[in-house]
């Protein structure tokens, strides 16, 4: 079925991006996807790719400039792109704490920030942010990501309030451990304080073991496509584990769930 919108997806280059790229071309949408270097891309059947690096204001606007001049218009924005870390809070520099903070909540504002003069002008469009089930379910040495998502998710509600009134809605999109490079390599705090050794160790063989029989970033995707197409909704969180936290985050006291993270992550 052919659909005549027009959607930029931040992050194209891999994992839940990429995926979310193919699944709107195969629905028909004009499909424009962002990677940092086109020389190294890979292409992606139906989708043009724009060079942009979402840490620098003026590649996201000369990004969101060569989509207009193309299209004429934007009907969807998915903040795909984004890092993540693991480490102690106490052992996490502050130097590393930005870099992530800059891709994971300042890369969203830059983008959102360029579209959105253009989807106020046309009185409509739907912005998707990818956010994370550790955006309302914080884990042990994942302080710093965790942090990231609950900021994208509260400039994600704020947002929506905002720009309602020019027929624009936000939808956050809160997967669980997805099978991907991101999940896979995770990188870790660089200075190590010995003292959280066995706990990070613990953690981040358990964050291994849900990595590898988590599901392919296929199911994100669809949900992503879903958000942006379909009928409004605040919140969306992919079928499966996702869904499952979502609803003991919100239905179960803290005690229960405090114990039951604890022990998800191999924690006494």
């Amino acid at each position: 079925m052919s659909n005549s919108k027009v959607v930029l997806i931040t992050g194209v280059s891999s994992g839940i991006g990429r995926a979310t790229a193919a699944k709107f071309a195969l629905r028909g949408c004009r499909v424009f996807g962002t990677v940092r270097n086109l020389a190294k891309a890979q292409p992606i059947p139906g989708v043009e790719l724009v060079e942009m690096d979402i840490r620098d204001q003026a590649s996201v606007q000369q990004g969101i400039q060569t989509l207009i001049a193309q299209a004429k218009r934007i009907d969807v924005l998915v903040n795909s792109a984004g890092v993540t870390l693991l480490g102690a809070t106490e052992e996490t520099s502050i130097a590393e704490a930005q870099a992530l903070f800059d891709t994971n909540v300042f890369g969203i504002l830059r983008t959102t920030q360029a579209a959105l003069p253009h989807m106020r002008a046309q009185r409509s469009g739907r912005i998707i942010n990818i956010s994370s089930v550790l955006g309302f379910l914080p884990a042990p040495y994942m302080g710093l990501y965790s942090a990231s998502k609950h900021a994208v998710e509260g400039m994600s509600e704020t947002l929506d309030h905002e720009v309602r009134k020019f027929g624009i809605r936000v939808v956050l999109v809160e997967p669980s451990f997805t099978k991907t490079s991101l999940d896979i390599n995770a990188p870790h705090a660089v200075s190590k304080v010995s003292a959280y050794d066995d706990e990070r160790s613990v953690v981040s063989q358990a964050i291994q073991k849900s990595v590898q029989k988590a599901p392919e970033p296929d199911g994100v995707a669809s949900t992503v496509v879903d958000a942006a197409l379909g009928a409004w909704k605040m919140r969306r969180t992919p079928k499966g584990e996702a869904s499952l936290l979502g609803k003991l985050r919100r239905f179960m006291p803290a005690g229960p769930v405090d114990a039951s993270l604890r022990k998800t992550f191999g924690l006494s």
